[in-house]
């Protein structure tokens, strides 16, 4: 066997190493949001949480500082009618920060989810809470193991497409069916050899 072809085997027994690690300890919890936009200036409009055994801990749309662009709304169905009497970011996030002490969060793109909720914190001066958060998208790419660009890492894979090829349904682009969608894929990940 050739050192790409060991490696890449390597990888994918270590991801489903992780996911069987994750879908059996009682303090997971899933998370997604869906938001304004991508830059540091993004507003969270719908979040969700999810523990391990698919129930539901946390769903809520969440009211943004300003208009929801149309593109934004393009992708994910929300619209500001949608958020006008929903909780603020203020409101919700001392709720989520207790929520989440000592959980094992995981989600699908990790680093952009808690750059958005910690940006969140911060412009309405709440202490950031979202810290070492596990990536459910990084191990789907090792358990595929295609070759990221210029021979770096593994090609990542849209959430959607890690949903379609293990075949279940897309979540849809709304927190919560994001967030048990993420769940699926990582228990699909560790019930595969």
């Amino acid at each position: 066997m050739n050192l790409v072809i060991a490696q890449g085997v390597t990888q994918r027994v270590a991801a489903v190493q992780w996911a069987r690690k994750v879908v059996s300890d009682r303090r997971t919890i899933y998370l997604d949001t869906e938001s304004t936009g991508l830059g540091p200036t993004a507003d969270i409009v719908d979040i969700a949480l999810v523990s391990t055994d698919g129930s539901v801990l946390f769903d809520s749309l969440v009211r943004p500082g300003g208009p929801i662009p149309a593109e934004a709304s393009a992708i994910h169905g929300i619209y500001d009618h949608h958020v006008s009497r929903a909780p603020t970011w203020s409101d919700i996030a001392p709720y989520l920060a207790a929520l989440l002490t000592g959980a094992r969060v995981i989600v699908y793109n990790a680093r952009y989810d808690s750059d958005l909720i910690n940006n969140c914190c911060t412009r309405c001066g709440q202490q950031p809470f979202a810290d070492r958060w596990e990536c459910a998208m990084l191990s789907y790419a090792a358990y595929v193991g295609e070759p990221g660009k210029w021979g770096h890492g593994f090609r990542w894979h849209k959430l959607d497409a890690a949903a379609a090829a293990f075949g279940f349904a897309p979540g849809g682009h709304r927190a919560l069916a994001d967030a048990l969608t993420c769940r699926s894929v990582v228990q699909a990940m560790a019930e595969s050899i």
